[in-house]
């Protein structure tokens, strides 16, 4: 019963020492990817929120579903490939691929499907 704990300190404490070595490396790809799967189904209230503050009730109800679906799918995919791939310095040194916003909580860098005016 010991033997899995000091296992598992014993990672955690290696772990620990070496992530300021890969601060941008793998360990934030790791966490980035867990990042984009945990929040993934915040993407749909968020594009019925933003849709309908942008173009009223009846684009968020309707775009606003479809924008914000297609945001979870995408978000969760992502994820998923960065959490399986996170070793692999793919795409090239272990750039996002979602970049616009990177995590979900980011402010966009670029304007959505309705721009503000």
């Amino acid at each position: 019963m010991k033997s899995p704990i000091l296992g598992a300190i014993a990672i955690i404490l290696i772990i620990s020492v070496a992530a300021p070595v890969y601060a941008n490396g793998p360990i934030k790809k790791l966490g980035r990817g867990v990042a984009n799967v945990v929040t993934c189904p915040f993407e749909l209230p968020k594009g019925m929120g933003d849709a309908k503050e942008d173009k009223g009730i009846f684009a968020g109800l309707t775009w606003g579903i479809f924008e914000g679906t297609v945001n979870v799918v995408k978000r969760a995919v992502v994820g998923v490939y960065e959490i399986v791939t996170f070793p692999l310095p793919v795409p090239g040194d272990y750039e996002p691929i979602m970049e616009d916003p990177e995590f979900f909580l980011e402010k966009e860098k670029h304007e959505g499907a309705f721009p503000v005016e």
